[in-house]
């Protein structure tokens, strides 16, 4: 039986590139767990989107193929318009809703509100509690 490989966009604040690398190995380290990262990478042109609307466009389209948006669920969130955008998309931007799974960051006692309020599912940072999460949000 072929493994499914998991079409994932994971958002993350660039000023919180070690959680954001820690998830990615996280999940690259796991066996019997294929995926496809469609993440923004620090150097791509998406940063320089020149108006809101392209930036909204730039980030539905990285997002368009994905199975799951996956936020890593530190307060920061609410105060980036970035993971603002890319929780109304995944809501609201495609003719079906993506699922999103919040995942409470390493020492993060607290989640933001609107990632509280817009996750499918809360899991802690645990490598079986992501994959397993991944799995049932997708249905697999």
């Amino acid at each position: 039986m072929k493994m499914k490989t998991y079409n994932l966009f994971i958002s993350h604040s660039w000023n919180y590139v070690d959680q954001y690398n820690r998830i990615v190995n996280l999940l690259r380290r796991r066996g019997r767990f294929a995926f496809r990262n469609y993440s923004v990478p620090p150097a791509h042109p998406i940063h320089y989107a020149g108006t809101d609307a392209q930036l909204r466009q730039a980030i539905r389209n990285k997002m368009a193929p994905c199975h799951v948006v996956i936020i890593l669920a530190g307060v920061y969130a609410t105060y980036s318009k970035w993971i603002n955008i890319e929780i109304d998309l995944a809501k609201n931007g495609f003719s079906k809703a993506k699922p999103i799974l919040a995942v409470s960051a390493w020492g993060n006692k607290r989640i933001s509100t609107p990632v509280k309020w817009a996750a499918d599912e809360i899991v802690g940072w645990n490598t079986e509690s992501v994959v397993e999460a991944i799995q049932g949000i997708v249905g697999d």
